[in-house]
């Protein structure tokens, strides 16, 4: 598997970043009288774990479980902007050296007092041994932390980074230095429970595993993130499901209470009106899209690239698949949902699959007498995704109009992650949940080396102003560089961004209390929903 690294550009340019920022608001506490009791909540799922160290992680089923377990230093609003969570107050000091403070009052599940130590640990041990995810991914500029005192941790940056501390406090969980510090590197440690069970400082602690079938958690009787001090479930179960609709047919007949996963578009409306149950409405802050390999030489040709994407018919996914649930970005990586960032100036790529062929003959293709041109795509999606799987049939259709022939590929989760990651593709198609921060995304996703750089791209005048991006402390001067930077992508097609939604959840109507955020990510299962959840009044 080939290893990404973060590569940033270096600049010698300074800038004088904003020295705190305040905490934003925490959400409203819950008016419900309920209290912690002997209830079990059961949560479907379509995927095992894969990992149980949430400094890598992989499938869906291990973020929403360790979650539970290992907290972060920040939340999310359904803006994109972050709350406070282990962090109570965060920013910089000066240009390269940023700091949480964070809580006082929370343990882990042994009794051990979480501090400063162990977060200053976590991300220097993320850095050192480069396990592969998210969290490493937005490492590019630390340089290292330090506990300063038992509530402060203080990170040095090498260079000016405007976004990376509070993109690292909410991508990051934090570990038990006592625990992890005992692996020689936390990129291989399993966290698999073998040596008497897991520690973690999340309202619940995994506690009995049953591979293929479910993962048993047990509540944390002392927890101060939720109201009340205690979660008021007594456990949570995953339980593992083939399929989305074997999922619904569970939750009708109250096999399972919650669906973890987001309703395919198709059955929200016939869920909405099912008795017994509830369905949540969610932000969305991800997009669906797909990347053109550009490690392939035909998919290094810009006019071909143009021609994919121009023979795609977006508004007949939106209203097919999608149900009339999605709306276009103008296919651009930067969304409406990031009023300050997005830029209405670019358009979505038409549907025309004749102009799709006028740009294969100007990249010196030229069609057999069935009108088909002499090259082949393979283009590579999750099983599980029943929504991709879905529209992935539309985009090989209409290509064969233009006279482009797609080979659909289409495997069970963790192999797709594989592939993925080792760039076994010519067409990428997937989605992302949370996309939050301009510059973060667009240095994971653009950057050579970069975390989800899945069209390998490296093109300078997008390098140079996603560094200016990261060091740009001016707001509009900033979103002025992103949407520049923006225009690259979508020119050049390093992207194809194909819709963004709000997302649906289903839940039994004996169930209340439940907390939206944003995100399949997190939506209805992030541990203060779950926390919080209890038996209707």
């Amino acid at each position: 598997m080939r290893q990404r690294i973060l590569v940033t550009a270096a600049l010698a340019a300074s800038v004088a970043l904003t020295l705190s920022a305040c905490a934003p608001s925490a959400p409203p506490a819950s008016t419900s009288t309920a209290s912690a009791g002997s209830d079990t909540l059961t949560i479907a799922t379509t995927t095992d774990v894969v990992n149980y160290n949430p400094l890598i992680g992989n499938s869906r089923s291990d973020y929403w479980i360790t979650n539970l377990m290992y907290p972060h230093l920040l939340s999310i609003a359904d803006d994109g902007k972050k709350e406070p969570a282990l962090a109570t107050d965060w920013g910089y000091v000066d240009a390269t050296t940023g700091f949480y403070e964070i809580r006082d009052d929370l343990t882990w599940s042994d009794g051990e007092p979480v501090t400063a130590e162990d977060v200053a640990w976590t991300m220097n041990a993320v850095k050192k041994d480069a396990p592969s995810g998210t969290f490493y991914g937005q490492l590019g500029n630390f340089e290292s932390a330090t506990a300063v005192s038992d509530t402060r941790v203080e990170v040095k940056l090498t260079q000016a980074d405007s976004s990376i501390i509070e993109e690292i406090g909410f991508w990051g969980n934090v570990v038990p230095k006592h625990v992890f510090e005992k692996a020689a590197s936390v990129a291989d440690f399993p966290n698999d429970g073998s040596d008497g069970g897991w520690v973690g400082a999340g309202p619940f602690t995994l506690t009995k595993v049953q591979v293929g079938q479910s993962y048993e958690l047990d509540r944390v009787e002392d927890y101060p993130m939720v109201e009340g001090g205690t979660p008021i479930p007594a456990k949570v179960v995953y339980r593992v499901f083939p399929d989305v609709n074997t999922e619904i047919l569970a939750l009708q007949s109250g096999e399972v209470d919650v669906i973890a996963n987001a309703l395919p578009p198709a059955q929200v409306d016939q869920l909405k009106n099912s008795s017994g149950i509830e369905v949540e409405e969610v932000v969305g802050l991800g997009y669906a899209h797909m990347t053109y390999n550009m490690q392939n030489p035909d998919l290094a040709k810009l006019e071909v690239r143009q021609a994919l994407a121009h023979a795609v018919d977006y508004d007949a996914i939106r209203t097919v698949v999608l149900q009339g649930q999605a709306v276009s970005t103008g296919s651009s990586p930067l969304m409406p949902v990031l009023s300050d960032y997005y830029d209405d100036s670019l358009t979505e790529y038409e549907f025309d699959t004749d102009k799709a062929r006028s740009l294969m003959e100007e990249a010196g293709y030229t069609a057999d007498s069935s009108g088909n041109f002499p090259v082949s795509f393979r283009l590579i999606y999750s099983l599980q995704d029943s929504v991709t799987s879905q529209w992935a049939q539309l985009v090989k259709d209409s290509a064969a109009k233009a006279g482009i022939t797609i080979e659909l590929q289409g495997t069970e989760r963790n192999t797709y992650l594989a592939q993925t990651n080792a760039g076994d593709f010519d067409i990428y198609a997937g989605n992302f949940a949370i996309m939050d921060d301009p510059v973060t995304n667009f240095t994971l996703a653009y950057l050579p080396g970069g975390a989800i750089n899945y069209t390998y791209v490296d093109d300078p005048a997008l390098n140079e102003l996603i560094a200016q991006g990261a060091v740009t402390s001016d707001t509009d001067e900033k979103i002025q560089i992103m949407r520049d930077a923006a225009k690259i992508v979508h020119d050049n097609v390093y992207d194809n961004i194909m819709y963004t939604q709000n997302l649906y959840f289903a839940h039994s109507d004996k169930w209340d209390g439940f907390i939206t955020k944003p995100s399949e990510l997190l939506s209805i299962v992030n541990p203060e929903s779950l926390a919080s959840a209890h038996k209707a009044e």
